[in-house]
């Protein structure tokens, strides 16, 4: 009964002030109205696009030697890079340059926290977010709907370039590598060439396989021979009327074959001895000019996709002239401080109400006392 009592008696209050209450609420909406029409105009330009992925740029996806498929959209990473790309410093100054926003947002040159303002009206007005579905939004708001618009669009276009730039970057180091590594590769080689042939040349030894054969079965024929003409020599020395001419003539014939056994036995030692040098060294130059070939191939193919174009972004939504504002709400403006005013009359009407009985005079003189 008692809260009943309690809320007749606050309706009763805000029935007796209502005159009151409505004309301020009214003085409220009015005046809300009034300032709300020169609050400046702003026009609100997105454009929405996805990372790419760097492996678009590898010489294994422009000659399709990739071993696993190929990812067209970035990775968490990717878009993370992207998003460092768009919110640096480097993109701003780029923007501040291009569309002359020191005179755009007529801020003075001259003053030396100038490029500290054009930095923080930039900023207010420049928004770019990852979305749910993991794209980049990128959004420009201006009191010109069409520089808005290019803004957003010429914001993209350098977060792609940015973002191609570090790409190029990484694939120079790695040609500058490769040219490195195959110079070194050429110099081994040439060196190796060279040691070849001095060691072929110092044993005799230029086809190991042939030669060795060819050693051998000489060795075994000049041995054989001699053997065959001691042999000769010593029937004929037992047989009585042979001419000594012949005789002299097999002497000679064993000491041609003692030499010639020698020769070879010598040139097989020789050989024997550089062979296996000569195998290492043919064996270490064959491993060296294949991977001097391979490093030519990726060097080539790395070249050519460095000398390619590609994208770093996935346009898919270009920034257009925005039609309608995205700020100020006016109405919702006007509405809010039309109820905030409503509300703070009423509290105002209540505690006037509640306290209008009180004797303030005799409450300040009994605390000064």
């Amino acid at each position: 009964m008692e809260q009943k009592d309690s809320l007749l008696g606050v309706l009763q209050t805000l029935f007796k002030w209502k005159r009151p209450i409505l004309i301020a609420t009214l003085v409220a909406a009015v005046g809300s109205a009034i300032i709300v029409l020169v609050i400046p105009v702003y026009y609100q330009a997105t454009t929405i696009f996805y990372a790419a992925s760097p492996d678009l740029a590898s010489p294994e996806a422009i000659f399709g030697e990739a071993s696993e498929a190929m990812e067209y959209y970035g990775e968490d990473e990717d878009v993370d890079r992207v998003l460092t790309i768009a919110e640096s410093s480097e993109l701003a100054e780029y923007l501040i340059q291009r569309f002359n926003l020191y005179e755009h947002y007529e801020i003075d040159t001259t003053d030396w926290k100038a490029p500290y303002k054009v930095q923080e009206k930039l900023s207010k007005l420049y928004e770019v977010k990852k979305t749910k579905y993991d794209a980049v939004q990128l959004s420009v708001e201006d009191q010109d709907k069409v520089l808005a618009a290019e803004m957003a669009n010429a914001a993209r276009e350098r977060i792609d370039s940015v973002g191609q730039k570090l790409v190029k970057e990484s694939q120079a180091k790695l040609l500058r590598t490769y040219e490195a590594n195959i110079a070194s590769k050429e110099d081994q080689l040439r060196v190796l060439i060279d040691s070849l042939q001095r060691v072929r040349k110092q044993y005799g030894v230029y086809n190991t396989e042939s030669q060795s054969e060819v050693l051998a079965t000489l060795l075994a024929e000049a041995e054989s021979k001699l053997t065959n003409t001691r042999a000769r020599l010593n029937v004929l020395k037992e047989v009585a009327g042979i001419p000594r001419d012949t005789i002299t003539y097999l002497r000679a014939a064993i000491d041609g074959a003692q030499q010639e056994v020698a020769q070879l036995e010598r040139k097989l030692d020789l050989f024997n001895d550089g062979m296996a040098l000569v195998d290492m060294l043919v064996e270490i130059q064959i491993e060296t000019s294949d991977q001097l070939s391979e490093d030519q191939v990726r060097y080539k193919q790395l070249q050519s996709a460095y000398e390619s174009n590609f994208s770093a972004i996935h346009l898919v939504e270009a920034a257009t002239v925005p039609i309608i504002k995205s700020r100020p709400k006016r109405s919702m403006l006007v509405l809010a401080a039309t109820f905030i005013a409503f509300i703070f009359c009423i509290m105002g009407v209540l505690l006037i109400d509640a306290y209008r009985d009180v004797n303030w005079r005799e409450i300040i003189h009994a605390r000064k006392d």
